[in-house]
């Protein structure tokens, strides 16, 4: 069996299992939603003193739900590594402070075959857009298998053709994580931010890389909710200016329901 260890433990969250619990409870605790069930969800991915309320707020409207779901579709950036299209890992599980997530090695295999991702462990190994999402996920006692992929510089197209596949399996949620704009003056990042917002709501699938670092995965599921009949309902906004940074250079969180 392969384990995928944590790659930002004691960087973009606590390393210790306490400190980390008591974290995300509190993010949990501060941050209620409730609302129809979502058959996706959009999350942004920054440190958790930064970004984390933001995101507490799509987890707690799936919380009501998670019985309900077989699996949960991460996607993300890729960050670190250049990426034409889209890649799984080829872990079995994956380590955090928590403990471990079992990833779902079925559907990543029939992706592969479909020819909708390939396998690429040096993109996921330092990546953390996707790792930053699983403590949510084991502190609400969700025991769900995940399949994290990343996208890299991919059409719409393909993307949403990859989401119609993952999501034709019954009980499937989809995570899309993204944060918006990187490094503008307050009132600038919220101008940039405000029009990116509008795109979401309007279900626009052209969100460009310098609003949205995860517009790929933005795209192709905007593109996806147009087809099907989804709505986008925003779920919260701020920057790190109004968590735990300066002012100078922030940069933009939002989360959403797709429902």
């Amino acid at each position: 069996m392969k384990i995928k260890q944590a790659a930002v433990a004691g960087m973009f969250y606590p390393q210790q299992p306490d400190e980390l619990t008591r974290l995300v409870s509190q993010l949990l605790a501060d941050n209620p939603q409730s609302g129809a069930k979502p058959v996706a969800i959009q999350v942004p991915h920054a440190g958790l003193i930064y970004s984390g309320g933001i995101a507490a707020k799509a987890y707690n409207r799936i919380r009501p739900y998670l019985a309900d779901y077989r699996r949960v579709v991460l996607l993300g950036p890729a960050h670190r590594v250049p990426l034409q299209g889209m890649a799984v890992m080829s872990a079995d599980r994956w380590q955090t402070p928590l403990g471990e997530v079992e990833i779902d090695t079925l559907l990543s295999q029939t992706l592969q075959q479909e020819g909708l991702v390939s396998v690429n462990d040096l993109a996921h190994a330092q990546e953390h857009c996707l790792e930053v999402q699983l403590p949510f996920l084991q502190l609400m006692q969700s025991d769900l298998p995940v399949l994290p992929v990343l996208v890299g510089e991919t059409p719409v197209g393909a993307v949403e053709s990859l989401i119609t596949s993952v999501l034709a399996e019954t009980q499937t949620l989809l995570l899309v994580s993204s944060d918006l704009s990187h490094f503008h003056s307050y009132e600038q990042a919220k101008q940039i931010d405000q029009a990116t917002l509008t795109s979401i709501d309007q279900l626009s699938s052209d969100i460009q890389p310098q609003q949205a670092c995860g517009c790929y995965a933005l795209n192709g599921l905007l593109a996806y909710a147009v087809k099907t009949g989804l709505e986008a309902e925003l779920l919260g906004y701020c920057n790190s200016g109004d968590t735990a940074g300066d002012h100078q250079r922030v940069v933009g969180y939002c989360a959403y329901a797709f429902c």
